[in-house]
C-alpha cells in the first residue's frame, strides 16, 4: 500500500512539475520582445533593407535604406554627413539603440555610397534633398506618433532644413554638430579652431588654400594629422575604428566638393551652401528638438547650446567629443540621444 501510495506521489509530483516547466516556457514565450521579429514584414528576407524610388525632375532614382528593429512609437531616421557621407558612420548604433529596442533606419542620400548616383548636378540642392527625406517618409510610414529625425553635420543642416518646412510629420527632431549657420561656423574655424594648430602648421595650410593648392598631399597630411585628430575624431589616427574609415573611403568627392568646397575650415569658391544661415528661423521650430555637440567640435559647441534655446523646446547635450562624438565619447553622446527620445516618447520631455 505505502509503495502505491509513494508512486503516485511521484506521479503526481512529476506531471506538476512539466505543468511548471510549460507554464515558465510559455511565460517567457510571451513576454518575448517582438523588437527583431521581421516574420510580418515585407522585408523580412532582405534583412531589413528596402530601396526606395525617389522621384526627381531628372527621373526615377532608388535609394538605400536598412531597418533595425521594430517599434511602432520609436523609429529614428538617420541622415548622414557630407554631403556624399554614407550611413557607416553610424554603425556603432547597433551598440546601444538595440537594447533600448529603439528602431533605427539607415538611410545612404542619393548619389551616395550605396544609392543610385545620377551624378547630376541640378539634384545637389537643399530643397531637393528635403523632398527626398519626404518621400522617404512617406515609403517606410513614419509620421509625427512615430518618427524621429536625426541628423549629423551636412544631415543636421538637411533636418533642420526638412523640420522647417516638414515638422508637422515629426515627433522628435535630433541635430548634432551642426551650427544653423555657415558664416559662423567659418568664423569659429578661422578665430577658434585654426589658432588652435601649431603656428607653422597653420600658416602652411592658409598658405596653400590661399593658392588653392587642396590637391597638394602636403595640404592633406597637414589637415589630416592635425586637424582631423583634434576636431573630426578626437584620436590619433591609428585608433580610428574601421567603420568610420570605410566610409571616409566611400565619400563621393563630386557632391561634396559642389555644396561643401576643398577646406574643413569653411566653404570654398562657389560651393553652394556658402552663406547658409537659417538662424533666425530657429525660433519657428516647434517640435521637441535635441543639440548635440562636442568640446573638440568643429561647430562652435556653445553655439550649438544657443541654438537649443532659440527652438521653441528644446534641449542640449555637449560631450566631450569631437565631430564624430558618437564614437570618441559614446557614452554621453548615446545617454543624450537616448534620454531625449524616450522622453517625448513617455510625455515627459522638459527642456534643459
Amino acid at each position: 500500500m505505502k509503495t502505491i501510495i509513494y508512486s503516485l506521489f511521484l506521479s503526481t509530483a512529476f506531471f506538476l512539475s512539466c505543468g511548471d516547466q510549460q507554464n515558465a516556457v510559455k511565460t517567457e514565450i510571451d513576454s518575448k520582445s517582438s523588437y527583431f521579429d521581421y516574420s510580418n514584414s515585407d522585408d523580412q528576407k532582405t534583412g531589413g533593407i528596402k530601396m526606395i524610388p525617389i522621384t526627381t525632375p531628372k527621373g526615377t532614382f532608388n535609394v538605400w535604406t536598412k531597418r533595425m528593429g521594430n517599434n511602432p512609437k520609436m523609429k529614428v531616421l538617420l541622415l548622414h554627413g557630407g554631403p556624399g557621407g554614407t550611413h557607416e558612420l553610424f554603425e556603432n548604433f547597433d551598440g546601444y539603440l538595440p537594447n533600448e529596442e529603439i528602431e533605427y533606419i539607415y538611410y545612404d542620400q542619393l548619389d551616395s555610397y550605396y544609392s543610385d548616383k545620377p551624378n547630376d548636378s541640378t539634384l545637389w540642392t537643399i530643397e531637393h534633398s528635403v523632398e527626398q527625406v519626404e518621400q522617404v517618409r512617406k515609403a517606410l510610414n513614419l509620421d509625427k506618433d512615430n518618427f524621429y529625425l536625426f541628423g549629423q553635420s551636412w544631415g543636421g543642416l538637411l533636418a533642420m532644413e526638412y523640420a522647417l518646412k516638414y515638422q508637422d510629420n515629426i515627433k522628435g527632431l535630433i541635430v548634432a554638430n551642426m551650427m544653423a549657420s555657415i558664416p559662423e561656423y567659418e568664423k569659429y574655424a578661422a578665430e577658434v579652431l585654426g589658432p588652435q594648430l601649431p603656428p607653422e602648421v597653420h600658416k602652411e595650410i592658409k598658405t596653400m588654400e590661399a593658392k588653392e593648392d587642396f590637391s597638394n598631399p602636403r595640404y592633406t597630411e597637414l589637415v589630416t594629422q592635425h586637424y582631423y585628430t583634434k576636431h573630426v575624431l578626437h584620436l590619433p589616427l591609428d585608433e580610428w575604428p574601421e567603420f568610420i574609415n570605410r566610409s571616409f573611403s566611400h565619400m563621393n568627392p563630386n557632391i561634396y566638393i559642389y555644396m561643401q568646397g576643398y577646406s574643413e575650415f569653411g566653404v570654398t569658391g562657389n560651393a553652394t551652401l556658402k552663406g547658409w544661415d537659417i538662424s533666425e528661423r530657429l525660433n519657428e521650430l516647434r517640435v521637441p528638438t535635441l543639440m548635440i555637440g562636442g568640446k573638440h567640435d568643429t561647430m562652435d559647441p556653445n553655439y550649438m547650446e544657443w541654438m537649443s534655446t532659440q527652438v521653441q523646446n528644446g534641449r542640449s547635450v555637449t560631450t566631450n567629443g569631437a565631430h564624430l562624438t558618437q564614437y570618441d565619447d559614446a557614452d554621453n553622446f548615446f545617454n543624450g540621444l537616448i534620454q531625449f527620445i524616450k522622453d517625448v516618447d513617455n510625455g515627459t520631455f522638459k527642456e534643459n
